[in-house]
């Protein structure tokens, strides 16, 4: 089947979490719920963030950017599938397929690069705290962010060049494009592919992974030469939230792509994609925000100040 057949498959058919209609409208209650609070909560850190400026830091710099990175990863692929949860004909076109799978691998590389950054951050801030503001000046976080968002592209940009492969079937055994659901749509062999999607998260989580460990290291070897022990719980403190995001983002990405060799049947990769793409985006700024004093006392400033107006 060649190239011509592939523009001949106008649109897929994404069969979705269930085939039974109370239990679809059932998720679309419980899907629509948390894609309005991740959206919110994702915009009030971002508007929190913005109104402040006593926020405007690296972390929080960081830690806004990862939120717009969350609602753009989240609006990828939710709003289409609430849709199907309540429509007859579950179509989705063939180019807002392959836009679709490209916004959402651009969101998620992107996402494990900044918490790296952010990682760094607080290797700075805990270890060389009176040279934090020089070590951490604009042009660093600004070339940092920028780079984060280069190369999600640039992976998501090599990734979907899988729809370039001669491909047999329309229906997709997924709630979305996802990259091995949409592989198994094609007529050839997809072994080579599967080997190159497994390298690719590999190496880039493996480079993410290390850098973490490594900021870490330097983080709680700063902490041990604390001699205060309110010196180090407030050190340790700072990087409690980022920990937490960080074990449920490599967590989930792990397992994610280093699965396709091990033979991963389509409902395992379905829990795991609604997991990364749309409870850890819910968790994210709830995270920080409730382990954090600063966003929390901005929060109370600001509706304070609103409450006031009123």
């Amino acid at each position: 089947m060649g190239r011509e057949d592939q523009t001949w498959m106008s649109e897929f058919i994404l069969l979705g979490l269930s085939s039974c209609w109370e239990t679809q409208v059932s998720l679309f209650v419980l899907f629509l719920a948390m894609y309005l609070m991740t959206v919110l909560r994702n915009f009030l850190i971002i508007l929190l963030i913005r109104l402040d400026s006593r926020l405007n830091t690296p972390m929080y710099v960081f830690l806004s950017i990862l939120s717009f990175v969350d609602i753009c990863y989240i609006n990828s692929t939710v709003p289409q599938m609430l849709i199907h949860f309540l429509s007859a004909q579950k179509s989705i076109p063939f180019y807002s397929c392959v836009l679709q799978l490209f916004i959402s691998l651009a969101m998620s590389s992107p996402e494990l690069f900044l918490l790296e950054a952010m990682a760094y951050d607080r290797c700075v801030a805990v270890g060389r705290p009176l040279h934090y503001a020089v070590i951490m000046h604009g042009g660093l976080c600004l070339g940092l962010a920028a780079g984060c968002l280069l190369a999600g592209f640039t992976n998501s940009l090599m990734q979907t060049i899988i729809f370039q492969l001669p491909l047999c079937h329309k229906v997709v055994h997924h709630f979305a494009c996802e990259m091995l659901a949409v592989l198994r749509l094609t007529c050839v062999d997809i072994s080579f592919n599967k080997v190159m999607v497994a390298i690719s998260g590999f190496l880039v989580m493996m480079l993410t992974c290390f850098l973490v460990l490594f900021s870490y290291g330097r983080i709680v070897a700063a902490i041990l030469c604390l001699h205060s022990a309110q010196g180090r719980h407030k050190a340790s403190g700072t990087c409690a939230s980022h920990l937490i995001v960080v074990s449920m983002c490599f967590g989930t990405a792990i397992f994610t792509y280093l699965r396709p060799m091990a033979g991963s049947s389509a409902e395992q990769e379905k829990m795991v994609t609604l997991f990364y793409a749309v409870v850890t985006p819910m968790l994210n700024p709830l995270i920080y925000s409730l382990r954090n004093k600063e966003v929390m006392s901005t929060s109370r400033r600001v509706l304070g100040k609103l409450s006031d107006k009123g």
